[in-house]
């Protein structure tokens, strides 16, 4: 592969969180931080009797992190009245995707390089910021967002 081909590592600060019901984006508020992509597997360890100097490593159950938004930005009440609905009903569940895109502005603007699929997402804390009339907070502080599954989706060479 020549030297221009090489891929380029994923830059942290372009990215969009989507929070979705059948299909439809019910959010369309922007983060400062996401946190809590993560899948935690854990690893049973056998002793064979006799043979010290070996172990046999086994896959038990894995987990998930929990998907942590910091310093949210929307106009909407969407991600309030998702909060409020779960309170009333907790098996409605949403799914998310987190985009990552190129650090590319204009003139091409940015293109999508990857995406984490979340499925099964349930809010699990919801935090307003202080407020402060001399300050220019956002109105959404943080979102924890517990979830079920965890996918990760690179794009396609060639593709749009």
């Amino acid at each position: 592969m020549a030297a221009s081909q090489q891929p380029y590592p994923f830059v942290a600060f372009n990215f969009s969180v989507e929070l979705t019901r059948d299909g439809k984006v019910l959010c369309g508020a922007q983060f400062s931080e996401c946190d809590g992509l993560e899948v935690t597997m854990d690893v049973k360890t056998i002793r064979e009797g006799g043979n010290n100097d070996a172990q046999i490593r086994l896959a038990g159950p894995h987990s998930f992190g929990t998907l942590t938004l910091k310093r949210g930005m929307t106009a909407a009440s969407d991600l309030w009245d998702w909060v409020s609905s779960s309170v009333n009903n907790p098996g409605q569940r949403l799914d998310a995707r987190v985009v990552i895109y190129t650090a590319d502005v204009a003139p091409k603007g940015a293109r999508e390089l990857a995406r984490f699929e979340l499925s099964g997402c349930l809010p699990q804390r919801m935090k307003a910021p202080s407020l402060n009339a001399k300050d220019g907070m956002v109105a959404v502080e943080e979102l924890q967002v517990v979830y079920q599954s965890l996918k990760f989706v690179p794009k396609q060479q060639g593709g749009t």
